[in-house]
């Protein structure tokens, strides 16, 4: 039975005076299911560490992502084209902070149990990680792809080097 149809089996039963048998229902076919909610809690390093374990890749789209410290440098360099902004606001932050900073994300939220081991954590765009939430692969439909390999990832796009010394 699928979900829908538990649910409008319930409100039938609901509409029929019969709140015992809709939660009877509830509780065999569609059960609430509590969760111990672990904290959040991993260091600028270990955050790091996934970056370059995953290779730089965001592990739910495959595309490559940037070191947060050379969009940094972009924002220093060209603050009127290519803004940061300290809490993230998307109309004063350049949409790039949001498709290509890596950030972590729990595949098991920390809501639905999930916990800070490093199995559980991986690379992802801040992009993705907003639209993810608290909401698990499957539901999304989306996959997890592989690592890249950090020792092909170059932190500048399409080879560029820059000279901070000239600028």
């Amino acid at each position: 039975m699928s979900k829908v149809d538990i649910i409008s089996l319930v409100c039938e039963k609901l509409d029929n005076n019969c709140i015992a048998d809709a939660k009877k229902i509830i509780n065999k076919q569609y059960p609430f299911k509590k969760t111990t909610v672990n904290k959040r809690s991993y260091s600028k390093a270990e955050m790091l560490q996934i970056f370059v374990r995953d290779g730089f890749i965001d592990r739910y789209t495959g595309n490559k992502l940037i070191f947060p410290g050379t969009l940094r440098i972009l924002s220093e360099l060209m603050p009127q084209e290519f803004p940061y902004h300290l809490n993230w606001k998307m109309d004063a932050c350049h949409i790039a902070w949001w498709q290509l900073s890596p950030t972590i994300d729990h595949i098991l939220p920390i809501a639905k149990g999930g916990n800070n081991e490093p199995d559980n954590l991986v690379c992802t765009s801040m992009l993705k990680n907003k639209t993810k939430d608290n909401f698990l692969l499957d539901e999304l439909g989306w996959n997890l792809f592989p690592a890249g390999d950090f020792e092909k990832w170059d932190v500048f796009p399409h080879n560029v080097s820059i000279n901070l010394a000239s600028l």
